[in-house]
């Protein structure tokens, strides 16, 4: 009897044990490779009357490793996705609002780095007069504390503000067209510095440079306080694949020069999947000894990157028929002769913009829309008949007039 019962709990082990070794065995998701950062540079504590920003503060929205293989957009994007980087945003009601576009300086250097600009959805850089660039920001899928040094605007914002239904923040305008904005049918969201206007639009003085910044966060409620149409809009248009599209030819550097004062580099780094902005440090007469630094954001003290590095080609005019005077225009619309680096690759494409109130986007020689990789996109506006040539994987964009 004893027997018997030592052999039943010998055989019940025995299943249990070979119950257990049916089990899966766990298996552990890599790791992601960090990618490359700047050091951070020395940002300026703000004096006690402006709203102190978040030095640490970086983007939320991230690709999802799950993106649908037939992409996102160029319409009916999910909820949660923000329309300007096909990402997914931490918290979707942030997208109940307008886009806000900001102007942003480029030049003196003094002034570099700028604050704010890694947190931008969609940045454009454009040339302005006599070799100088400056930004226009598009904020949208995520906020930032402080964007600065805002400057004036130019006649080629008046494109970003249409196209996105934005709120625009900037400093001043010369005066024909600041004639046109505060007669034009979005005036009531024209954002300049008033008394009031703060914490949203405030005065920030490192070092005695009396900066004029905006907190795309704060902007909202001096909005509302305003009763300025807030709300959601339509920005179809762009569409997002996270694979690389065929084609294409190496692009491991971008070159994009306005001037002798104003030059670029864009370097593809592979960890990251993005592009890398230096900046000239020095102004270069004859072409043959450019000087870069690394541009970083004086705010998150992140390194400047674009997953999308895009350079259109418009035509330019002059506004102010004085020879001496540069004011120019650059009406976006219609399609044109674009180029998108993406994945240490560059395509040759068209912009597009078929009707004033559309987003710009990409298309293909058949008009089909070409996907943008999710993320953050710098686009780069070169007059029509700039100069483009391909040395190996390094492209060079040269700004020539066309006025």
């Amino acid at each position: 009897m004893k027997k018997a019962i030592f052999l039943m709990i010998l055989v019940a082990v025995v299943s249990s044990l070979a119950a257990c070794s049916l089990l899966p065995t766990p298996v552990l998701a890599p790791t992601p490779a960090p990618s490359a950062t700047a050091a951070p540079s020395n940002t300026p504590e703000p004096p006690t009357a402006t709203v102190e920003p978040t030095a640490t503060e970086t983007p939320t929205e991230t690709p999802t490793p799950l993106y649908p293989p037939e992409g996102i957009g160029p319409k009916g994007y999910p909820y949660e996705v923000n329309p300007l980087t096909g990402l997914k945003v931490e918290n979707p009601e942030i997208l109940n609002r307008r886009p806000i576009v900001i102007k942003v300086e480029n030049l003196p250097r003094k002034d570099r780095p700028q604050y704010g600009l890694s947190l931008a959805d969609i940045v454009y850089e454009y040339y302005t007069e006599q070799g100088t660039t400056r930004f226009s920001a598009v904020y949208y899928g995520q906020d930032a504390a402080q964007v600065m040094p805002i400057r004036s605007a130019r006649f080629i914002d008046m494109n970003f503000i249409r196209m996105y239904k934005a709120v625009f923040v900037f400093g001043s305008a010369y005066y024909l067209l600041y004639d046109r904005l505060f007669s034009s049918d979005f005036s009531n969201r024209l954002i300049i510095e008033y008394r009031d206007a703060c914490p949203a639009v405030c005065r920030f003085d490192p070092g005695g440079k009396n900066y004029l910044y905006a907190d795309t966060a704060a902007l909202q409620d001096y909005l509302a306080r305003r009763g300025i149409d807030n709300s959601r809009q339509n920005l179809d248009g762009m569409f997002f694949k996270l694979e690389s599209p065929e084609g294409g030819q190496p692009a491991e550097q971008v070159f994009t020069r306005f001037s002798s004062a104003i030059y670029n580099r864009w370097d593809y780094d592979p960890a990251s999947g993005k592009y890398l902005r230096f900046a000239e440090t020095e102004n270069d007469i004859g072409g043959t000894n450019p000087q870069y630094a690394q541009l970083t954001d004086a705010l998150t003290e992140e390194p400047i990157a674009a997953d999308n590095l895009v350079v259109i080609l418009v035509r330019h005019s002059r506004v102010d028929p004085r020879a001496d005077i540069e004011v120019l225009d650059a009406p976006m619309l219609g399609t044109g002769p674009a180029y998108l680096a993406r994945d240490g690759k560059i395509y040759e494409v068209k912009w597009s913009r078929m009707a004033e109130d559309q987003v710009l986007t990409l298309v293909d020689e058949n008009g089909e829309p070409f996907p943008f990789k999710p993320g953050q996109t710098w686009v780069e506006v070169f007059a029509l008949n700039s100069m483009v040539t391909q040395e190996g994987s390094a492209w060079r964009f040269l700004f020539l007039k066309d006025w």
